[in-house]
Order: structure tokens, then C-alpha cells, then sequence
């Protein structure tokens, strides 16, 4: 991947390969590939990369002392002012590689809360990832003498700002006590929320999926919710809520949810639980998979075991996949209810919608009835409630054809009539 652009902050981007088996937690080509991406994301140009394979990180350092004297070189020669790192780093290695290096060092957690800070637009977004940010700060504070010493901003300075950032420990932790006071009155609002679609009846699905696999844009194909989609990591943060009508006359609440990715902060995952939260009260998941991605099956894992963290795994669930415009032929994984889709131009949407139709609790049952015309009201709950098909006024009553509840089935059953 590109990431070049001469007007950018000049970043390398560094990481541990250790061979382990659990590649997801491990730095590979792929996740490289990734922070690169997300560098870009964040504003940043990518001029240099460096991998160490080691079994295991240096306590201190993270790298070992030969190949951090090679990352120092690498720093002055390209004029890097910032070096992210592809794992997370403890105090004391943040400390000790910054004051080797003599550039900024950020971690792929602190670089992600930074891209967090900088796409959350709506209040209950801006909670969430300040609170995500201080609770990373508060133990790196002594590790943090470059970043806060700097001034005029840049990647990994975005969010609480530098006067809290230099408060003490106190002050700090009175702010972390104030944003999960607000955050847990957001979270009784949405429980409100949720329990009166309960109590109302209506179906809930969300849409999960890997960061940029295109939710905003299905979400805006199916029910024009004029959500903002980029091509970018994390393009949006904020919850969206739409409904559509299926051919039944079903009403489907479709919830967009934030995106995931791998190594993804455990402070995030604890500050969105509420957000993430409504994939697991959902009736069933839609899980959208960016089918042009190489790296695909990585990446329903990833999703797999966050929807487990949040108790939402063992839901009913679609795995969508997506741009098939441009992947060409896709090879589904050995998992039923694959459906194959376009968000952008709209191919596939249709049985997306079958799909769903198939998926979602209180499929209807199609059938004729012969309803005398004496007992017109039920005609009117009918057409009140159900999709008629078609109708018909004969002599002996009103012959229609309807998608009706199975609940409401059990009372209609006496007009049934087989035509056959």
C-alpha cells in the first residue's frame, strides 16, 4: 500500500514478528499493511517500516539494542518525527524508546484512539473515546515526556488535549470517574430504549463487520440513512438507527455499529460496550465481510470473537459479502447464509433482503383465506397488518391471498380455503 504524500507528518511504522501461532496478535505483512492504513487514516505519511523477528519483545525496549540503533538511523536518515509501533507498549518501553530515539513513539492503540477522537461527531462518541484515552494515559504518563513537551498538535495528540494530559494522577482519575457516570446514564437510556422495542415488538438487526467493510454504505443503500461512508478506517463511529419494510409488512430496525479490527484496545471495547451492546440485544446479525479483502477469513475472526467478548456470538446471522464489484469471484467460507453483494452499485441487495426476510423472527406464512363478508372486521386487521397479495369479492365472501403472522395465523386458520 501507498501511503506517501509529501505534505504529511513523516512516520515509520515498526513491529515484533514472534512467529506465534495466534497470528492475529502477532505482526505479520497484513498487519503492516494495516497501520499503514491507519497512519494514513490519521493524517500521516508512511516513508520507512522496520520488523524485528524475535521470539518475544525486550521488557525495556521492545526491541533489541541492535535493532533499535538501526531504527535510530532509519529515523534521522528519512527525517521521521514519529515512530508508531505495531503493538501495544508498556510505560517504561515508551519511556526508553522515545528517549533513544529522540522522536515521538505512539502504540497502535494510541494511534487508533487518536483516529477515534478524530471521527467521533456525536456527544455520547466523544465520551466514549475520551474515556478510552485516559484510561491508555494514566499509566504512560512518565513515559509521555515527548508527546507532552511538544507543541501544535499532530498524530497521537488529538483528545483530551495537554492540559489534562499533565494534570496529576488525581485530577485524572476524577475524570475517569465523571465520563463512566455519564456513560452509564447513556447506557440506562438505551436500555430504556431497547426495552421499548421489545415491549412495541419491533425487530432488530445489526450490522458488525470489519472497519471499512462497507456498513455505512449498505445501511445507506437499503434504507437511504444518508450515513457518512469514506474509504477509510473508521469512518464513522456513531450508532445510526433506520427501519425498512420487508414484503411481508414486517417493520426491521437495522443498527450500524462501530467497526473492529484487529488488536483492537480492550479500553475501546469497554468504553463502546454500550454502543456494542445493541449487536447483542439484536434479533440477528448481519455480518458484512469485505469479500475484495485477501486477508477476509482474518477478518471474520477478529469480528467472531469480538460479537463473543460482547455476548453476542450464537446469534442468527447473515454473513454478508461485500464489493463484489470489484473482488470478482468470490469463494464463501463453509458457513450457510452467505449472501454475495455490492453496497455501492446495489447488486445482490435483493437477496440480501430474502435473506433477511428468511432470518429475522416472525417470518409470515403465505395463504389463501375465503372471509364471509359478514365478518369484515378481520378483513380490516388484514389490511391493517398484513401484505396482501391479492383479493377478490366473490358471492360466497372475500377470497384473499396473504403473507400473514404466525401469531395472527391461528386465528384466521377457520377462513383457510385449499384451492388445490
Amino acid at each position: 500500500m501507498d501511503c506517501k504524500d509529501d505534505n504529511r507528518e513523516k512516520v515509520i511504522i515498526a513491529g515484533l514478528h514472534t512467529g506465534r501461532r495466534d497470528s492475529l496478535n502477532d505482526t505479520t505483512d497484513e498487519s503492516m499493511n494495516e497501520l499503514c492504513e491507519l497512519v494514513d487514516t490519521a493524517g500521516g505519511e508512511v516513508v520507512g517500516e522496520m520488523v524485528q523477528n524475535r521470539p518475544m519483545p525486550e521488557s525495556g525496549t521492545y526491541f533489541g539494542e541492535g535493532k533499535l540503533g538501526e531504527l535510530k538511523e532509519m529515523t534521522d536518515a528519512l527525517d521521521a518525527t514519529l515512530v508508531v509501533f505495531d503493538d501495544e507498549l508498556s510505560p517504561i518501553q515508551l519511556r526508553n524508546i522515545s528517549d533513544i530515539l529522540g522522536v515521538r513513539v505512539i502504540d497502535r492503540s494510541m494511534l487508533i484512539l487518536d483516529i477515534f477522537a478524530m471521527r467521533a461527531r456525536s456527544g455520547e462518541g466523544k465520551l466514549q473515546v475520551e474515556l478510552a484515552q485516559l484510561k491508555y494515559q494514566l499509566p504512560r504518563l512518565r513515559g509521555m515526556g515527548l508527546e507532552l513537551s511538544r507543541t501544535g498538535g499532530g498524530i497521537g495528540t488529538r483528545g483530551p488535549g495537554e492540559t489534562k494530559l499533565e494534570s496529576d494522577k488525581r485530577h485524572i482519575r476524577a475524570r475517569i470517574n465523571a465520563l463512566e457516570e455519564q456513560i452509564e446514564e447513556i447506557k440506562k437510556h438505551r436500555e430504556l430504549l431497547r426495552s421499548r422495542r421489545r415491549k412495541d415488538g419491533h425487530i432488530v438487526g445489526a450490522i458488525v463487520g470489519y472497519t471499512n467493510a462497507g456498513k455505512s454504505t449498505l445501511l445507506n443503500r437499503l434504507t437511504d440513512a444518508g450515513v457518512f461512508a469514506e474509504d477509510k478506517l473508521f469512518a464513522t463511529l456513531d450508532t445510526t438507527s433506520r427501519a425498512i419494510t420487508l414484503d411481508d409488512n414486517r417493520q426491521i430496525i437495522l443498527i450500524d455499529t462501530v467497526g473492529f479490527i484487529r488488536k483492537l484496545p480492550h479500553y475501546l471495547i469497554e468504553a463502546f460496550k454500550s454502543t456494542l451492546e445493541e449487536a447483542a440485544d439484536a434479533d440477528f446479525i448481519i455480518h458484512l465481510i469485505d469479500g475484495a479483502s485477501p486477508d477476509a477469513d482474518m477478518r471474520i475472526r477478529v469480528v467472531d470473537e469480538v460479537l463473543s467478548e460482547i455476548g453476542a456470538g450464537g446469534k442468527p446471522t447473515i454473513n454478508v459479502y461485500n464489493k463484489c464489484d470489484i473482488s470478482g469471484e468470490i469463494i464463501p467460507s463453509s458457513t450457510e447464509n452467505n449472501v454475495f453483494i455490492s453496497a455501492k452499485t446495489g447488486r445482490g441487495i435483493d437477496d440480501l433482503m430474502r435473506a433477511i426476510a428468511d432470518t429475522a423472527p416472525g417470518k409470515k406464512l403465505e395463504t389463501t383465506l375465503l372471509i364471509p363478508y359478514s365478518d369484515g372486521g378481520v378483513l380490516n386487521t388484514l389490511h391493517t397488518t398484513e401484505k396482501i397479495i391479492s383479493e377478490e369479492y366473490r358471492d360466497d365472501g372475500i377470497k384473499i391471498r396473504a403473507l400473514i403472522d404466525g401469531a395472527l395465523f391461528a386465528t384466521v386458520k377457520k377462513y383457510e380455503i385449499n384451492e388445490g
